[in-house]
């Protein structure tokens, strides 16, 4: 990717109410998250980016120190998003949320919404457990597959 088009995407970012953007081409993954202070950008050619970890070249071992401080990803279920949408985590703006992070879920419980073309699509809990995640906010865009809690 280009240094030109990869400073039109941090200024995409840096001007929307966009907080992250992801893309993947044949020459490498960037990904851009909007923070506090500026915004971060980094390029990943041959790199396997996993959710919540430090992103490590494929066949390297991982870091002894993000394994101590980082849960065991294994042992945590993440609930993906089916669709294109946006995420709401109550009914309505005034309600209680589905559930909130410490919360046990049954597989088949309602945990959100994702509203798609005007039409409200209850996300169902897919394996039960204890929520120990909420990886979006209410209102926020998602995407086919994004990663929206994580169940223990």
């Amino acid at each position: 990717m280009d240094l030109r088009k990869l400073k039109t995407l941090i200024d995409l970012v840096s001007d929307s109410n966009v907080s992250e953007l992801e893309i993947t081409e044949a020459e490498g993954k960037v990904r851009i998250v909007k923070g506090s202070q500026a915004i971060v950008h980094s390029y990943a050619p041959a790199m396997a980016v996993t959710p919540h970890t430090q992103s490590v070249p494929q066949g390297a071992p991982p870091a002894a120190p993000a394994e101590a401080s980082a849960p065991e990803v294994s042992e945590l279920h993440t609930v993906k998003s089916p669709m294109v949408g946006t995420f709401y985590r109550s009914s309505s703006p005034g309600a209680k949320a589905f559930v909130d992070v410490g919360d046990m879920v049954k597989a088949g419980e309602t945990i959100c919404i994702i509203e798609a073309m005007k039409i409200l699509n209850e996300i169902e809990a897919d394996k039960s457990g204890k929520v120990v995640q909420a990886l979006c906010e209410n209102g926020q865009a998602v995407e086919y597959g994004q990663a929206l809690f994580m169940i223990e």
